[in-house]
């Protein structure tokens, strides 16, 4: 039974290493696999995605998410009504011909899907891919804008 503070703090302090412990797991298991004769697989992995932040400045809504490696051509970026989807490949950059003594950047196919917390416009839509950074601009819809009202004294 617990009975003083200081239990209480080991059992969340457990509960956070074990924590640890299944992160650390979950990317070892994303780590690239070597067959028994050395090679690694050519066939692109599926990964959760590139790390996402998505923020509201009040007439839009702004995604920046890290692409490293890959380019324009690579990136596929979709609107159905209210859900965003980013989703790409980056495929292997081994040139043909040569032999690879060690391969930690292997393919890797993604796609994430967001629902968005507001309509947006998608006509005013802007993406640009710089240094890795994909930053999307969706503009909202005109109704979804926050509006200001006028207070008036009598």
């Amino acid at each position: 039974m617990l009975n003083r503070y200081t239990d209480f703090d080991r059992t969340f302090a457990m509960m956070d290493e074990l924590r640890r412990r299944m992160d650390r797991v979950f990317e070892d298991y994303d780590a690239p696999r070597a067959s028994l004769r050395g090679e690694f697989d050519q066939s692109p992995r599926y990964t959760p995605g590139p790390r996402i932040h998505l923020y509201d400045t009040g007439s839009a809504l702004v995604v920046k998410a890290d692409l490293p490696g890959l380019t324009e051509k690579d990136v596929q970026i979709s609107l159905n009504q209210d859900v965003l989807t980013v989703s790409g490949e980056r495929k292997s950059d081994a040139p043909e011909g040569y032999l690879v003594h060690r391969k930690e950047r292997g393919a890797v196919r993604f796609s994430r899907s967001f629902t968005l917390p507001s309509k947006v416009d998608p006509e005013k839509t802007s993406a640009v891919l710089k240094n890795g950074v994909l930053t999307l601009t969706l503009s909202k819809a005109a109704e979804a804008q926050p509006r200001q009202i006028a207070v008036t004294a009598r």
